[in-house]
């Protein structure tokens, strides 16, 4: 399948059809051949400066390529049993709202996740990652099932925000993330949360309280989008990459502030590039992480984590 191309790839990708096209020539010539062996060169040396040196936007840009991997794409591949449930028993289905039950190297489980599309028809269908109160309250319900049975749980995080339509407010949206808020904190099992693409606002801290929160290497997570931000400050959505440096929304700053606990590194070019290599490179880490917190008991986990986030921040008197 051919991947759309992002704007500061391009030089790298108009090398890589040079070479492909030099590759095909029926009869190549010396001069194709040592032209072969210099693009070769050009290539290897221009992905590391690309991807060795991208900067916050540019990550954002390739958190949100179209063909970048979904939640769905991750708990097929992580996990064994999948099986999915649907409605919050009390409205409706939120198609953008993935729950259900699993195995993790065949320990019993529940999965919630964020899903995006990766077609316009998809993302209509999973309303492009955005929950309405339902979802959260369906998600809720799972992890709700979880304590019952003693399971951890396990989060994919992918949105650009809560959905914010009229109806979603009139069903109690605000509430809805608040009480998982309150429930995720004090909940006496695992849970370990995974930002894969975008982390945006109480979108993603409505299923995103946990024990361990770990992001791709090429995601992002803040209280705001970019261009929301330079909307706001600079009157002007144009701005995003300015804003986008000031938010320190990537894993490495997120990292140095007490709040994600580990950045999962990504094939250059980004998941959608090498899906398989990013998703065993999840499963690494959550199995590192998960037996980090298998065999502790439910005060425990529930006194770690209130102290995780009572030393996040810094405050002055």
């Amino acid at each position: 399948m051919s991947l759309a191309v992002l704007d500061f790839e391009k030089p790298l990708y108009e090398k890589i059809d040079e070479l492909d096209r030099l590759r095909a020539k029926d009869k190549p010539t010396s001069a194709d051949a040592l032209r072969l062996r210099t693009l070769e060169g050009e290539i290897e040396q221009l992905r590391r400066e690309i991807y060795g040196g991208l900067t916050p936007i540019q990550r954002i840009k390739i958190a949100r390529h179209m063909a970048r991997p979904r939640s769905l794409d991750y708990v097929q591949y992580l996990f064994s049993g999948w099986t999915e449930v649907h409605g919050d028993r009390g409205f409706a289905d939120d198609q953008a709202c993935l729950a259900g039950y699993a195995r993790f190297d065949d320990v019993p489980c529940a999965v919630i996740g964020q899903q995006k599309g990766k077609d316009t028809k998809e993302n209509l269908a999973r309303n492009f990652g955005m929950m309405h109160p339902e979802g959260y309250r369906k998600a809720l319900r799972i992890m709700r099932n979880a304590v019952k049975f003693d399971m951890p749980i396990f989060v994919f995080i992918d949105t650009p925000g809560a959905y914010p339509g009229i109806g979603a407010e009139e069903r109690g949206q605000a509430e809805a993330i608040a009480r998982n808020l309150l429930e995720m904190a004090r909940m006496p099992v695992p849970i370990l949360c995974t930002v894969i693409g975008e982390g945006a606002s109480g979108g993603a801290l409505g299923i995103g309280v946990g024990d361990r929160l770990l992001m791709l290497e090429n995601s992002w997570y803040c209280v705001i989008s970019p261009e929301g931000c330079a909307s706001i400050l600079f009157r002007d959505a144009s701005h995003a990459p300015r804003a986008a440096e000031a938010l320190k929304l990537t894993g490495p700053d997120l990292v140095a502030q007490g709040i994600v606990d580990e950045v999962i590194p990504e094939p250059p070019g980004g998941a959608h590039r090498d899906f398989e290599t990013t998703a065993k490179n999840i499963q690494e880490a959550l199995r590192r992480h998960f037996a980090e917190l298998q065999h502790k008991d439910g005060p425990t986990l529930v006194e770690e984590r209130y102290q995780r986030y009572r030393r996040m921040g810094v405050f002055e008197e």
